[in-house]
């Protein structure tokens, strides 16, 4: 059973600053129509530009996700995105008044909270998911940055990370299911080691930083020099190094909370594919840049998967509809004329329809006969002819009517059919039928390829003399 697509029920607001520029910003959440997707709006730009939250429009990775589109530019988005997603809200418009997403405590705790506060709002719109059916692969060789999708039947994340450090070691970390992202992952936050930190706050990167919202390794020794730079930078009377390695004024949520934040952000960046993930995502050392060139490869691998899914499948073991024999007492057609063997689907708006194509077809014998080709209104007319059992399937008594084809428009051939070719014909009804005209697109397959495709209108018409 589908799920339905999810927006919020009201709007929420929340502020804070942003790292990076230590600005203060406000995010205002909106629901947001089906099929809407997550949309940033730059209100405190002229005329308010949008960036759609999709990998293709990722410019930055630095410290951070960026987006970009004209001068419509949001960064650190991943944090928001990965609450969304948490949440599972499929639509939303968030208006910013800034360039930077407020940092908060460094985790996805705070957007959480707040659109919780506003409430999930469930829509008439089937969710449509990007199913893993087959591995993705990603490797950066020269980072040793590795990620996963492999298929499974929710959204799983598994993450590994290793910095050659003392300090923090190896840590791996799991959501097994996203109903445990609010207690398990929501909380986390980021981090940083003491050598990035400095450099960081050395290029006046990081104004809006405390020490309550990253958690900072300490990875070198720390001198009385490093210990002023710092007190300065946090505006703290004392700084000092905690038995685990990190700076004080914070207490760890989960030993392997570093871990847990990179898996935090590999949600937040795999948002950017464009759809929900029905798939186990495996991370060994995880960044920005590795997460949104996966993500920009799993969007890519998405839409390929959406065009192939128009394409009907034609198992030959399985029962038809309808036989030959059935089909002629729908059809008035007769062999030779009779272009359609089996009726496989049929439903209110569409019928699948197969024609094995046979070296003895009497068309080849003067058709190109030492190159036979099947004739392209031929394929046209055996899509008609399956056109027309599906025009015919919403009467009660088919074999008193006629189906007349009054138009056809737009027809493409693709590929050649020839002797040996199994055709498989798909037609939906673009329209409900009113006064017997129907309205259909036809595509015609050999395997996957498209070999031949045609928009048709059809009446339905009853013999008088029945």
């Amino acid at each position: 059973m589908s799920k339905p697509q999810n927006t919020l029920s009201q709007s929420v607001k929340i502020s804070g600053f942003g790292l990076h520029t230590g600005a203060e910003v406000s995010l205002h959440f909106h629901p947001a129509e089906a099929d809407y997707g997550i949309v940033f709006k730059r209100v405190d730009l002229d005329g308010a530009p949008e960036v759609p939250a999709l990998a293709s429009f990722v410019t930055h990775t630095e410290r951070g996700t960026t987006l970009e589109k004209g001068a419509a530019a949001v960064s650190t988005v991943e944090h928001v995105l990965a609450a969304l997603t948490g949440l599972d809200i499929d639509n939303c418009l968030i208006e910013v008044d800034g360039p930077e997403m407020p940092i908060m405590d460094g985790s996805s705790l705070p957007f959480v909270s707040v659109l919780e506060e506003a409430g999930a709002q469930a829509q008439d719109k089937a969710k449509q998911y990007f199913e893993i059916k087959e591995s993705i692969r990603f490797y950066d060789a020269e980072e040793d940055v590795e990620l996963i999708a492999v298929p499974a039947d929710e959204y799983q994340v598994s993450v590994m990370v290793d910095y050659g450090t003392k300090v923090l070691g190896s840590q791996s970390a799991q959501l097994k299911s996203m109903n445990d992202f609010k207690s398990e992952i929501a909380p986390c936050r980021t981090f940083s080691f003491l050598h990035e930190l400095e450099l960081l706050l050395d290029h006046g990167l990081i104004r809006g930083g405390d020490l309550n919202n990253a958690i900072v390794y300490v990875d070198q020794e720390l001198s009385p020099e490093k210990l002023e730079k710092l007190k300065k930078a946090f505006k703290k009377d004392q700084v000092s190094v905690k038995p685990n390695g990190i700076l004080d004024n914070l207490d760890l949520h989960f030993t392997n909370e570093a871990a847990r934040h990179k898996l935090l952000d590999v949600i937040g960046d795999l948002r950017l594919v464009g759809a929900p993930i029905k798939g186990k995502i495996i991370a060994s050392k995880p960044g920005h840049k590795a997460n949104t060139t996966f993500a920009k490869l799993l969007a890519k691998a998405m839409k390929e998967q959406m065009q192939r899914a128009d394409i009907p499948a034609y198992d030959p073991d399985q029962k038809p509809v309808h036989n030959v024999t059935e089909i002629q007492h729908i059809l008035p057609h007769r062999p030779p004329f009779l272009l359609v063997d089996k009726v496989m689907e049929l439903s209110e708006d569409h019928v699948v329809a197969v024609k094995s194509v046979t070296m003895n077809e009497p068309f080849f014998e003067g058709h190109f006969p030492g190159a036979p080709v099947m004739p392209g209104v031929l394929q046209v007319e055996a899509m008609a002819q399956a056109g027309g059992i599906l025009a015919l399937s919403t009467v009660p008594d088919p074999e008193n009517y006629l189906t007349y084809f009054l138009k056809i428009d737009n027809v493409r051939f693709k590929k050649q059919v020839v002797p040996g070719d199994t055709l498989i014909f798909k037609l939906v009804m673009t329209e409900p039928i009113r006064r017997g005209i129907v309205k259909m697109t036809g595509k015609a397959y050999v395997g996957t390829s498209l070999v031949c495709e045609a928009e048709m209108m059809a009446q339905i018409v009853k013999e008088k003399n029945k």
